[in-house]
């Protein structure tokens, strides 16, 4: 099956999710895996300047809730998939593929679609019935971030100085302080205009934490534990789920569902009209706005290995 076609739009906001290769717990919670991600995270908003609003990390996948204002979304996500894969499968002794496939990416275009993708980032944790509320999750989470409206201090590890002047290849510390480097991880506000002003957001996350563990309590007995998570071997892998189809994108309103499925329509016819006229060596193709070109090596025609 074809990879569905990119339409990235810099003003919308995305809900994206990347999953662990085999649903492996890679990404199983840790005080130095938490580290990691904190500093990775931090420094790939800070770089590519994108509006980072909500986000959990899972044992084996990660959802984020953002914005790529300078259109680089793309760039965003290869820098901070790929500093994860390797430094977290560094930490947890994993090597080969670290990530599933390619990431999702779908649009959420208005405002009581955002509000329903920030209660299902929250709800992580609790929905699967591994943590009885939201602030057990032992891992990497929004919900403290948003509740106190502050940054926080995390550590980015330059691992280029960790193997600076090392020619003997000595058995260096990964998480050294030799060479840590101060980053702040924070949040863009939610534009929702009902969250604005003073005592806006809190009630919300108030109302939605309350609401995600008292269905959770009507739908399960026992709780895996934050100990229990904390207990999982990042190399297992759970038993094999079923693939739920992705939506073309996120919204309440369906005017603007059916609205947005004709312009990726369009979107896509225009590109792979471009995308033929490129691939066979016509350099003016013209592709659509924000389209992401397919790769041709040069000289030869060939089918696109990323898109």
């Amino acid at each position: 099956m074809p990879r569905p076609i990119r339409m990235l739009n810099a003003v919308e906001i995305f809900f994206v999710t990347v999953r662990c290769f085999q649903r492996r717990f890679l990404l199983r919670p840790s005080e130095e895996t938490n580290e990691v991600l904190g500093g990775v995270l931090s420094r790939a908003v800070r770089l590519h300047g994108v509006e980072l609003f909500a986000f959990s990390v899972m044992s084996n996948h990660m959802h984020l809730v953002i914005r790529a204002p300078r259109g680089n979304l793309p760039r965003f996500m290869q820098y901070l998939l790929t500093n994860i894969s390797k430094k977290i499968g560094k930490l947890v002794g994993w090597r080969g593929s670290f990530w599933q496939r390619r990431y999702s990416a779908e649009p959420v275009l208005d405002e009581a679609a955002l509000l329903g993708r920030v209660r299902y980032v929250l709800a992580h944790g609790v929905k699967e019935g591994l943590v009885r509320r939201c602030r057990d999750w032992p891992g990497l989470s929004c919900l403290s971030l948003m509740l106190d409206g502050r940054s926080k201090s995390v550590r980015w590890f330059n691992w280029t100085r960790r193997t600076s002047g090392n020619s003997r290849r000595a058995n260096r510390s990964l998480l050294d302080e030799r060479w840590a480097e101060p980053e702040h991880l924070r949040l863009t506000p939610l534009p929702n205009a009902c969250l604005q002003g003073p005592g806006g957001l809190r009630p919300f996350l108030k109302r939605a934490v309350k609401a995600i563990e008292e269905q959770a309590s009507r739908q399960y007995r026992t709780f895996l534990g934050r100990s229990g998570v904390l207990r999982q071997r990042p190399h297992a892998k759970p038993a094999p789920a079923r693939p739920r189809p992705r939506p073309p994108c996120h919204t309440t309103i369906r005017e603007l569902l059916e609205a947005f499925r004709e312009r990726y329509r369009r979107f896509a016819e225009a590109y792979r009209r471009a995308s033929i006229r490129w691939r066979s060596g016509d350099s003016t193709a013209l592709f659509p706005e924000s389209a992401i070109k397919p790769f041709v090596w040069p000289g030869v025609g060939a089918m696109p290995l990323a898109a």
